[in-house]
Formats: C-alpha cells, structure tokens, sequence
C-alpha cells in the first residue's frame, strides 16, 4: 500500500482549521495571546508585568514594552544557565544560534518544548498538508525526504542542553518514525563541518529514491550539484524519478529558480516557500500560483506590526494583525511560546490581502541602504536583479551592495559585489538594466539618481567564484541557516568581501 494514500486522510482533518484563516483571523490570534498569558503568568517575566488568564490584548500592550534582543539577552543568559521559569514556564533547554545580518554577534534564542511542537513541527507538517489539497496524485511519502540540517553542541557544558542552528535542534527532537522516511541520517545530518557533510549527504542520498527536499535554496544547490558530479547524470530527476517536491526558506528563491528549473526538468516538480526562522514558524505559501504567504495565525504566535515609516520613532505605532493594511511595509513583532515578548524580530513584510492574510517579505529592517534617502530595500533589489537577468541570460548566485558616500571625485553611488553562476554577456549592460529597474521600482532612488546629481550610476563588481562561501567560511557560517547580508547601510561587509575577492 502507498504510505501516502494512507497518510493523506489523517494529515487533511487539519484543513478545517486552515479554512477558518479567512473567517476568524482576530479569534484565533486573540486565542493565541490568552493561552500564552495563561502558560506564563508565574514567571519572572509575566509576574513584573501584571500577565493574567484575562488579560485584554490592548492592556498586555500597554503593560509590555518593544523589545530587541539587547533588552532580553540578560534574562535569555539566565534561562541558558539553567534557571526556571524566566521568560516562560520551566526550563528552556534549546537555544537556536542566530548570527543576524549586519554584524558578528551571535543571539540564542530560546526554544521551547511547546513552540518545537506547536509551533515548528506544526508549520512542517501544514506544508505538506496544503501540498497535499494542491496535488491530490502526489507519492510524497512512498520515498524519501532529503533534509538539510545544520549542527548542535551542548549549552554552557549542561549535558541536556544544546545550542546551534535550529534546523540541527528540529533533527535531534524529531519523531523517530520520521527518520524512517528522510535522508541523510541523523550523524551525517549534524555534522559541523559542511564541507565533509555535503560529500556524505551526497553519497547517501544519491542511492535513495527521494521524493521531496527541505532546506535553504543556497546549501541545498550546493549539495545537488554535488550529487550530479557524483552520479555523471545531466538532469537531478535521473538520479531521483520520483522527485516531486522542494520545499525552501531562509533566502529569497528568486535568484536560484533558473538554476533549479534548469538542475530539475520533471514537468511533476513543485516548489513552495516557507518563512520559517529561529523565533517560529511564520508562514506557507499554499497557493503555487501565488507568491504570497498565508500566515500562520494558531501556531503559538502572536503578531504585532510597526509601520515602516514610524520604525525609528521614539513611541511608533503598533498595530495588532486585525489592524493592518495592504501595500504597506510592516516591521513584524512577535510574542511567542518561547518566552520571546513583543519582540522586533527584524523582518520586515508588506500585505497582499487580509481576507485571509498574506504576505511578502520585504526585507530585514536592518538590511536596507538609505544613506542618501533612497530607502531602498532586499525586495527592490530581487525584483531588479530578476529583471537584469530576464533581460541579459544571466543568473545570479550571490550578491552584496553598499553605499560608496564619497570617492575621490566627491561621487556617491552604490556598490554591488556581484556572484555569477551564468554570466551576462556585458557586465556593464546588466549593471545598467539593474540601475534603471530600481528607478522604476523605486521612486526615491529615482529621485536620487534624477540627473546624477544625488547618485551617480550603480558601480557593479564581479565577483570571484565563492568568495560569498569563503567569507562564511572565516565568520565560521558556512552551510545551516546562515546567509550572506544582501544590503547594508555600511560599509563593514562589503569591505570584507572586497578584499577577499582580490585574493586571487
């Protein structure tokens, strides 16, 4: 019998629920908040800030202040050294190591028991059940699910306590049965090393009959294309038939979807995006028509936004889900069932529709240039790098941009470190199809660049053959959930890459 067939009925009881996204959004986020208020108002946290069973969603606002991570790291500390009852009920024993973006410190963020469960777990497993409802002839389950993992170590010595990259944390507390139907197995999956780890995934993969991947697109590619040295195949659905099924996250598809379509030609390959980080399981793409993302509104997460253009106001608004608009940039803030209260998370989304609510990701909110008041942001550079490459033939594997506030000539500009995977023919030409789309796209770049009088032209720079994965690999982040900061306000990365990229 198809273990599919059999696990299609019990996974598709779930959808009910999905369906009351449209119908009782605020219900089920007010829902959400109650409970957690409930779990934690005997703790450090929800004693000092008056939390009860009752508490309305406008007084826990009122009572609770924004907070970064700056403003938990004491308390996040304490709950690593083993103390109770901090920030949430009990004890927290894993921490997901987040590097951010923009700079070199790491943030632990705690995870608990109930967000591995109601919040991760749930997210991975409603993937495969709107999968499911979209493609009622999938076998996704008659093979083998390969599952890019990153790595663990113990926590401060506590010999039950682990901290790393969460996707090792997800691997080590997973179900056993589902081991039965993934790859590659556990020890492989969490080594540290990701370049010894991807020769072993490849080996043991390639003589599976896998059906569905799982993982970042960047550290995903890699392993595949390895997999194609090791089988001498041309196409990725020779070593695989039965390969039905991507499901991606942590970085924009966009630059890498050329190169997958081009890696998988099986006309029975789907793709879908998921927004899950550290802090929680955040969103789905149920729709393969639909670039957005319905978001996940039960999940043991409660959401606030601040809009864009109040983001460094001293007091901004802040806006519960019910509240929100399309076609507006949001910084996201989330209170969830780790202990994480009215946290900036640094992702910033823009609406597409609010009946039911889905989503774009936009940006970080740190992860912008706006030396000059162009404000322009990760989405805007996606949508002119897609564009720079329908035009020219070219695909783009990775990319870096930074202002340049005066060179000798007293010019501005910005500067863009480029990575090729497809050459264009002319650099220069997609440097200048690049340049006038983020004038379409944006009108304060436009403004800036009117006349050259504010902005001079973009300056591109190619970049050598993995000096992206060479810079990882000295910040110790190569493979896992680590990504490669798009753009920033500074010049600190940029720098780094540079001159890295002169090491020929």
């Amino acid at each position: 019998m198809s273990l599919t067939k059999f696990i299609r009925p019990i996974l598709s009881t779930r959808l009910h629920k999905l369906d009351a996204y449209t119908s009782k959004a605020e219900i089920l986020q007010r829902n959400v908040l109650r409970q957690l208020l409930s779990k934690s108002c005997s703790t450090e946290w929800g004693s000092a800030h008056g939390y009860a069973k009752d508490l309305s969603y406008e007084n826990f606002a009122r009572q609770t202040p924004l907070n970064t991570y700056e403003e938990l790291k004491g308390f996040i500390d304490r709950m690593r050294h083993g103390e109770k009852d901090v920030l949430w009920p009990g004890r927290v024993k894993w921490y997901a190591k987040s590097s951010g973006t923009t700079n070199d410190k790491s943030k632990f963020i705690p995870v608990s028991t109930d967000a591995l469960h109601d919040t991760h777990y749930a997210g991975g497993k409603d993937a495969v059940v709107w999968y499911l409802r979209n493609n009622p002839k999938s076998k996704i389950f008659d093979g083998k699910a390969l599952i890019l993992g990153g790595s663990h170590a113990p926590n401060y010595n506590l010999s039950d306590s682990l901290v790393g990259d969460l996707s090792a944390i997800l691997i080590e507390n997973i179900n056993p049965l589902v081991n039965l139907v993934r790859v590659p197995k556990k020890s492989t999956a969490l080594l540290s090393d990701f370049e010894i780890k991807r020769e072993r995934i490849a080996m043991e993969a390639m003589k599976q009959n896998v059906t569905n991947l799982s993982g970042v697109p960047s550290w995903m590619l890699s392993v595949l294309t390895r997999v194609m040295e090791l089988s001498g195949k041309q196409y990725l659905n020779e070593v695989w038939p039965n390969l039905e099924m991507f499901f991606h996250g942590g970085v924009a598809f966009t630059p890498y979807r050329n190169q997958y379509q081009r890696l998988i030609t099986s006309p029975q390959m789907h793709y879908m995006e998921t927004y899950n980080a550290s802090e929680g399981f955040f969103g789905l793409q149920d729709d393969p028509s639909d670039v957005a993302m319905s978001l996940m509104i039960d999940y043991g997460v409660f959401y606030e936004f601040i809009p864009m253009d109040e983001f460094e106001n001293e007091t901004p608004t802040v806006l519960p889900l019910w509240e929100v608009e399309t076609g507006r940039n949001y910084a996201m803030v989330i209170s969830t069932s780790s202990g994480l209260w009215r946290y900036i998370i640094g992702d910033m989304i823009r609406f597409t529709e609010v009946n039911p609510y889905k989503f774009i990701i936009t940006g970080r909110t740190k992860s912008f240039i706006n030396a000059f008041g162009e404000e322009l942001i990760v989405d805007n550079a996606e949508k002119g790098l897609a564009e720079a490459c329908r035009q020219t033939g070219a695909e783009v594997l990775e990319y870096t941009a930074a202002p340049v506030f005066m060179d000798n000539n007293g010019k501005c500009r910005h500067q863009w470190v480029v990575e090729f995977s497809r050459e264009p023919e002319s650099i220069s030409e997609f440097a200048r199809i690049l340049d006038e789309n983020l004038q379409q796209i944006n009108s304060d770049y436009e403004a800036k660049r009117y006349k050259n009088i504010t902005l001079q032209p973009l300056e591109l720079i190619k970049a050598r053959s993995s000096v992206f994965n060479d810079w990882l690999k000295q910040k110790g982040k190569l493979g896992g959930q680590h990504k490669v900061p798009r753009l920033c306000n500074n010049r600190e990365i940029i720098e780094q890459i540079l001159e890295l990229n002169s090491d020929l």
